[in-house]
């Protein structure tokens, strides 16, 4: 299964949230695919190149007074990488968290040093809003993270190769 052999990748982990795991398995691909057939509504989608699984993108809905938000993540397989195959995924999804969904804000918050992701977000139309210092750990680390956000009373469904109409 192509999701398993592209997520088990250590650089994808280093850029993810610990949840992911490392190594990442086909038990773990077949799990991940059978949680997201039970979501309603949906906010996870696989990221298919030439009918391949190349990645994956998903929305985490903010609760309570964050119910407004939604926070995005994804992730990329190495051979799919620097094609703006991540940015039309950010703007797909982002466009779907505003007009199905009706959030007002998608955000994200990229470690500083995934300049590839914070490069995605701004091409997509995201906007950097700070630097969170010190704000997380990653293997064994302490780390700043930017935070971007778009949203929806500023969107502009960006023209970008790829994405869909």
């Amino acid at each position: 299964m192509s999701i398993a052999r592209h997520a088990n990748d250590r650089e994808i982990w280093l850029n993810l949230r610990d949840y992911f795991p490392h190594p990442y398995s086909l038990a773990n691909a077949k799990e991940y695919i059978a949680h997201v057939a039970t979501q309603d509504p949906l906010t996870s989608f696989g990221i298919i190149v030439d009918g391949e699984a190349a990645g994956s993108i998903s929305l985490k809905p903010g609760v309570d007074v964050e119910r407004v938000s939604a926070e995005i993540g994804y992730w990329l397989g190495r051979p799919f990488r620097g094609k703006g195959i991540a940015t039309a995924a950010i703007i797909d999804v982002t466009t779907y968290a505003f007009e199905t969904l009706k959030f007002h804000r998608v955000f994200a918050v990229p470690f500083v040093h995934n300049t590839s992701s914070c490069r995605a977000l701004e091409k997509a139309g995201y906007v950097r809003e700070g630097l969170l210092r010190r704000s997380a750990v990653k293997d064994g680390r302490l780390l700043d993270q930017y935070q971007y956000a778009a949203y929806d009373d500023q969107w502009t469904r960006p023209l970008y190769p790829g994405s869909q109409r």
